[in-house]
């Protein structure tokens, strides 16, 4: 049986207290900003965990945009459409699971309920003319399993998250804010259809008993008898976000995205339960840094995501970078990064599948609990 839970957590829209300035540290809006202390912003379409244990499990973290040390923006290609992109990525994730990005080619091929256009993302980490770091998220995501064996894409679907979009703007110690929203959210009930259901403004909400699958398969597992129970929650911390260790916090931070726990009960053909499997996925997870003393330039733009003026003829940087006299930091983010940092290939599965036999499924709670 599926049954549905909500829970009050943590809100949406999040105001920072303000902290006191030092020492007022006023920039020039021409000149670059400290790469490892200055003001900071990350974007990230979508990365996921194996396994509960961070120490032990594996990740597959897609491209991270970073913003340029003078102003500018990094904005992710549109040539990334799913997670996984290629084969190595796959043998990361495993064969079952697929995150789909908002572009399909036409609607048989579409993963979405009926109604929801085919659209690019916009992932886009900006420092405005003003020094002011901001990063902004936003697409359909539709998380499919196509361990379903279903012949239609949209038949594996078993959540959406339609107009998903999360931002964060660090204006000033006493002027940070993240967003984290979504016009609809779907899931795949106890009668297998795709239905709306509601998502609170500010909340988690669970679901348990769906019929999923693990990203990799348990040995001697039944798909007929493996379930999963789903949390759908806001990132909150900054541990939250799943994330290479060159995104990196400052004094004071926000950040926002959509984070997705999967506890998948894996039984045999008697209903015997074999293990538990744990996988956590963050999906357009963002965050923006700024010194204590932080003070904005004076500029001619601010906002979240890319409100920076451009050049009538945009200077095109090799890293990525967009905006005149845009700089990449020395450890430029932007490389590809999609796959093999924590390990590699089917290791990470098996670590996963591993671990859920050594670990009952961790508790989920809402936060604030």
């Amino acid at each position: 049986m599926t049954r549905f839970v909500t829970k009050a957590a943590v809100a949406a829209l999040v105001a920072l207290p303000a902290l006191a300035p030092a020492a007022a540290a006023q920039t020039q809006a021409g000149q670059a900003v400290d790469e490892k202390t200055g003001p900071v912003s990350f974007a990230n379409v979508a990365s996921v965990r194996l396994g509960g244990d961070p120490q032990h499990g594996g990740a597959l973290i897609t491209e991270t945009q970073r913003s340029p040390l003078t102003p500018g923006q990094s904005q992710l290609g549109t040539d990334r459409v799913a997670v996984p992109k290629n084969d190595g990525e796959r043998n990361t994730f495993g064969p079952n699971y697929e995150i789909d990005l908002g572009k399909y080619d036409k609607p048989s091929a579409s993963p979405y309920p009926q109604g929801i256009a085919s659209r690019d993302h916009k992932v886009v980490a900006a420092l405005q003319t003003t020094h002011v770091p901001t990063a902004v998220a936003e697409t359909n995501y539709a998380l499919r399993d196509n361990g379903r064996g279903k012949p239609a894409p949209v038949d594996n679907t078993v959540l959406v998250l339609e107009g998903a979009h999360s931002a964060v703007d660090c204006s000033g110690p006493g002027k940070v804010s993240s967003t984290t929203t979504a016009a609809r959210v779907w899931v795949r009930g106890e009668d297998d259809a795709l239905k709306q259901v509601a998502m609170p403004a500010s909340g988690t909400l669970s679901v348990t008993g769906l019929k999923m699958n693990s990203p990799t398969p348990v040995p001697q597992s039944d798909p007929g008898k493996t379930t999963s129970d789903l949390v759908v929650s806001r990132v909150s911390a900054f541990d939250q976000l799943i994330k290479q260790d060159g995104w990196r916090s400052g004094d004071v931070t926000a950040q926002a995205g959509w984070r997705v726990e999967i506890t998948t009960h894996a039984r045999d053909a008697e209903d015997t339960k074999l293990s538990d499997v744990q996988t956590t996925m963050v999906l357009g997870g963002v965050s923006c840094s700024i010194p204590k003393n932080f003070v904005a330039a004076a500029g001619n733009g601010s906002g979240s995501g890319g409100t920076v003026q451009q050049p009538s003829v945009p200077t095109e940087v090799p890293a990525g970078y967009l905006g005149a006299q845009a700089a990449a930091p020395s450890d430029d983010l932007r490389l590809p990064l999609g796959f093999g940092l924590l390990g590699g290939g089917l290791l990470f599965g098996a670590v996963a599948i591993v671990l859920g036999r050594r670990r009952a499924a961790r508790v989920v709670r809402s936060r604030g609990e």
